[in-house]
């Protein structure tokens, strides 16, 4: 009985190496090879295919993100971020598919911004400040910490609140947005977001979130959503059905920029709050590429300081005075700037 315990074990041995065999004898050692070690936007990406087993390859073509390209592309226009280049080899009659990943940085420095403060209005201290947005002259205002997230519409000269809405206690606040007449206000790990009437604050509808899994900032262009979600991502969203319909990556000539906080959409490019940071970051949102960046630091000095005083954290752009107007978490100041650059 023993032995024949050993020899169904033996033999069951050798099937599962025998199967293991045939299964990595069917991949060949053909692999992608790129020009560059790392690669930058406006480079020219040449492709070919290295063949150490000399195999006889009659076709190969390339696709970027599953896109086709052709060899010596020039990367240009193209997103920055991680990618994916994909070549079906054609050998004889046979096909493989292999893959390799790359990453595309930008090809800019970015611009170093000065500010000028030209105003300083009065702010809730007791305001978690998480998104800010003019529309059609008062600013709107959302607020974080769960029981104590609002929605709010505020005079930004004197601080007097207009109207108002809290949360149900297990949301946290989130950024927002206003467009076609509708508030979008996300919340912050519960994958919720939330429409409301801008003139009345009534709730029209709620909505889910796809791929991002948290809710960070939001801004818009008339007529796309763009929500960041914490990481270096931002994600393009359908205002209709407020799905998401790609991302961009946010990348300097260095790497990439996590923490990408709350948005404002400002004569075409996205100005990011880097969260923790204290800055801004100014983003090409046709790459994610970062052009500008503005280091709002030495203002946390200028508000009161006291024990729930946190980060810089809030960014509306003023349409009319064509202005910038910032604050922070628990900041007992809005003020209004102009940058210039250096």
């Amino acid at each position: 009985m023993l032995a024949s315990k050993y020899f169904i074990l033996f033999t069951l041995t050798i099937l599962v190496l025998g199967c293991g065999e045939n299964n990595s004898s069917n991949k060949s050692s053909l692999s992608i090879k790129t020009n560059e070690k790392s690669l930058m936007s406006g480079d020219t990406l040449k492709l070919s295919i290295d063949n150490p087993e000399k195999l006889e390859i009659s076709k190969v073509s390339y696709q970027l993100d599953g896109q086709p390209i052709e060899n010596n592309t020039v990367l240009n226009g193209v997103t920055l971020g991680s990618k994916t280049i994909t070549a079906n080899v054609t050998i004889g009659d046979k096909s493989e598919t292999i893959t390799k990943p790359v990453v595309v940085y930008n090809n800019v420095i970015p611009t170093i911004y000065t500010y000028e403060i030209v105003n300083t209005f009065p702010h809730d201290i007791t305001s978690y400040t998480q998104g800010l947005e003019f529309f059609n002259g008062d600013l709107y205002e959302s607020t974080g910490q769960k029981t104590e997230s609002k929605l709010r519409k505020v005079n930004f000269e004197t601080g007097e609140v207009l109207k108002n809405i809290n949360l149900e206690d297990q949301y946290f606040g989130e950024g927002l947005t206003v467009l076609d007449d509708k508030i979008y206000q996300l919340t912050w790990q519960s994958q919720r977001g939330f429409v409301y009437d801008v003139n009345s604050f009534e709730k029209l509808s709620t909505f889910n979130y796809g791929t991002s899994k948290e809710g960070w900032g939001i801004c818009n262009d008339g007529k796309t959503l763009y929500k960041s979600d914490g990481t270096e991502k931002i994600y393009l969203l359908d205002p209709e059905n407020l799905t998401e319909k790609g991302h961009i990556e946010v990348y300097t000539e260095k790497g990439k920029i996590p923490r990408i906080n709350e948005l404002e959409w400002i004569d075409g490019k996205i100005f990011a709050n880097i969260y923790q940071r204290n800055g801004v970051a100014i983003i090409n949102p046709k790459t994610g590429g970062v052009d500008g960046v503005i280091n709002f630091k030495p203002l946390k000095a200028l508000v009161k300081q006291h024990a729930d005083l946190d980060v810089l954290n809030g960014i509306a752009y003023h349409p009319e005075r064509k202005t910038i107007f910032v604050t922070g978490k628990n900041w007992d100041k809005l003020f209004e700037v102009k940058i210039t650059a250096q």
